[in-house]
């Protein structure tokens, strides 16, 4: 049998008992965000209008835009979060094209020791899912990193995980990783983690980050420092299956290479598609780039 990972449930969190144990803890909540105008704005109002000036459980919200090319950047600014361009931030390692990338440099642009990460395509985005993250940071001091699960309203009666979850990370996770094999939503975008742990580890540049941070955590620190947090119903954009194939090969590529395989670059080819050019790209731990390097 798996481990059993330490599990909570959102509503055992509250934002201002969570105030009163924070201390002179610093939390920032980071959304990578690229072409999210339509969703972004409501999440940065929720976190900055109940958290901030609510109750002052999170001390700032950045935004870094991947690239938009719609109004983005301008929605989330005017909803009050500090925004960042990818592109701009620690330009000398890469413009910051993916997800992975724009976290990196959302972890090395924030002020906070204990960093909560969420997708900017929630849709009906409740403070609950910081709180829920944020809870077992602060009143656990041995937990390190804190991973997120839900409903996600689907077809399909009982449907806990997507598309990608179901028929590539699970499986992979049972033959490979089986320790990990007890993780809701090994590849959900809600978590939070400490710096101090953070920075130790490389970010996968694009759509493996999720379950790169997940392995690379129980690899290092041990499964000990995990937790999941029940966030309750998420609802969320879905994407059509010629994106997520593209996603499904940039997860298999990471947990590959974190069993100990080559992965070489490739190309995935679609009948009727543009190629995708498949390249496994990390960006090396905050701890040992510039300024970053001493702060352990």
């Amino acid at each position: 049998m798996p481990p059993v990972l330490p599990e909570y449930h959102h509503r055992c969190f509250d934002g201002r008992e969570l105030r009163a144990a924070k201390r002179d803890h610093v939390v920032s909540v980071c959304l990578p965000a690229r072409n999210e105008a339509s969703t972004v704005g409501a999440i940065v109002r929720s976190v900055k209008e109940r958290l901030i000036d609510g109750c002052g459980l999170v001390d700032e919200i950045i935004v870094v835009d991947d690239h938009s090319t719609d109004n983005t950047a301008e929605v989330a600014a005017s909803s009050g979060a500090r925004v960042v361009s990818a592109a701009d931030l620690m330009p000398e390692h890469g413009d910051g094209h993916g997800k992975g990338a724009a976290m990196w440099k959302s972890l090395a642009e924030a002020d906070g020791d204990l960093i909560v990460w969420c997708d900017a395509d929630v849709i009906g985005f409740e403070p609950h899912f910081v709180t829920g993250l944020l809870g077992p940071l602060l009143l656990e001091p041995e937990i390190g990193f804190v991973k997120g699960y839900y409903e996600r309203p689907a077809p399909e009666s009982g449907d806990r995980g997507g598309r990608v979850t179901e028929l590539v990370a699970r499986p992979m996770l049972a033959l490979l990783f089986p320790h990990l094999s007890s993780v809701v939503q090994p590849l959900a975008g809600e978590y939070a983690g400490r710096r101090s742990l953070l920075e130790r580890l490389p970010f996968v540049e694009g759509y493996g980050v999720d379950i790169a941070l997940l392995i690379d955590i129980a690899d290092r620190f041990g499964i000990d420092v995990i937790a999941q947090v029940d966030l309750g119903t998420r609802i969320h954009r879905n994407r059509p299956l010629d994106e997520l194939s593209s996603q499904a090969a940039a997860v298999i590529q990471t947990m590959l290479s974190r069993a100990g395989h080559t992965v070489p670059a490739a190309t995935l080819r679609r009948p009727g598609l543009e190629p995708v050019d498949l390249e496994l790209v990390e960006m090396p731990p905050l701890a040992t780039v510039g300024t970053f390097v001493g702060n352990f």
